[in-house]
């Protein structure tokens, strides 16, 4: 069954490696003092089992293309959101908050910025040359604290979580705006969630929900996998002490902190090939390059070579790159620019 993959990255392509990654090379950790933050670029250990889709450099090497396929260009884009399992209050205003701070606002949050890092998602066009929106939207929710689909999910049964929400809740058929994310708490297990996955998305079965719309899914990895899925936050236990450290979630919450960029990658794929047929690289739908898998690991310039680039740290030694409504900040993954034809963020330095 054709799914996309959220896939991890470890190893560095030749071609990613930029003058300001050599730079970096001649230290473990790169400073640059700012009045209240410093932005640095540490390098950090790997994580495991995977190769690199990483390309923090322009590169004419990456074939992205349109397949002809819809954008979701609809504004706003309504997002159902169905929190499985059990969440508590700060862990839902959290992710809440992120995605509220995708959308302009009328007080905007200071540069660099999550509404920022949208700007390039919303440079992807359909044939009618229509925009991704760039207001998105939480229309409703849905608490499943019974795990009505047990402790154990199957890549089918996500769509039966679905398919229960849509009737409890009850969800619109929403196809012109709509989307389903489906997030997992920390003691629910997926079918290849820490082993191959850390999310994916792909579009429901009429068999399953009843109408075909495009989903995501993400799981909570703060008790499974941190190391796998909410790195830089956690690394590779093998390091043990001998190494450079995790980073310090900027809001505290290690699974938590890494389920948002997940989620913002996701959010960009699902928004620019919600049916698997707009925007990838690659000649094979099942298995698609999608504009976040190019860019996996790299947060700021200078990437590569084990370097994550360059990101801020506050006085608290908290690392983040992107500041988001009501004071939150965020560590999201840059995504590739059509424009650029390179790995993007707000952040950059270049």
């Amino acid at each position: 069954m054709p799914l996309h993959h959220f896939i991890f990255s470890f190893l560095t392509l030749a071609f990613c490696a930029t003058s300001s990654v050599a730079a970096a090379a001649a230290s473990k950790e790169q400073t640059l003092n700012t009045q209240d933050a410093e932005f640095f670029n540490p390098k950090l250990p790997p994580r495991t089992l995977s190769s690199s889709k990483r390309f923090e450099g322009s590169s004419n090497l990456v074939d992205l293309r349109y397949h002809m396929g819809p954008v979701l260009s609809s504004s706003p884009i309504n997002i159902y959101l169905i929190w499985y399992g059990r969440w508590s209050l700060s862990q839902k205003l959290l992710i809440k908050d992120f995605i509220s701070s995708i959308s302009p606002s009328a007080t905007p949050s200071p540069s660099p910025s999550v509404s920022e890092w949208w700007k390039t998602v919303s440079l992807y066009t359909d044939q009618t040359g229509a925009n991704v929106s760039r207001t998105l939207v939480v229309a409703k929710e849905h608490s499943d604290t019974r795990y009505s689909h047990g402790y154990h999910l199957t890549r089918l049964s996500v769509q039966q979580v679905i398919a229960t929400a849509v009737k409890a809740a009850p969800f619109p058929v929403d196809h012109r705006n709509g989307i389903y994310l489906i997030l997992t708490s920390h003691d629910v297990t997926v079918q290849d969630f820490c082993r191959a996955v850390c999310g994916f998305h792909y579009f429901t079965f009429p068999s399953m929900v009843g109408y075909t719309m495009p989903y995501a899914w993400i799981g909570n990895s703060g008790k499974q996998c941190p190391e796998v899925c909410a790195y830089p936050f956690a690394v590779p236990g093998y390091m043990g002490g001998g190494g450079p450290g995790a980073l310090l979630p900027p809001n505290g919450d290690v699974g938590l902190d890494g389920m948002i960029s997940v989620i913002a990658h996701e959010l960009a794929e699902l928004t620019t090939n919600p049916l698997v047929n707009a925007w990838y690289a690659g000649e094979d739908p099942t298995a698609p390059t999608e504009i976040g898998d190019l860019c996996e690991g790299l947060y700021g310039t200078g990437g590569g070579g084990g370097y994550i680039g360059q990101v801020i740290r506050d006085r608290k030694g908290r690392t983040y790159n992107m500041n988001g409504n009501k004071g939150r900040k965020f560590l999201v993954q840059w995504i590739w620019s059509p424009a650029l034809k390179a790995c993007a963020g707000p952040n950059a330095l270049d």
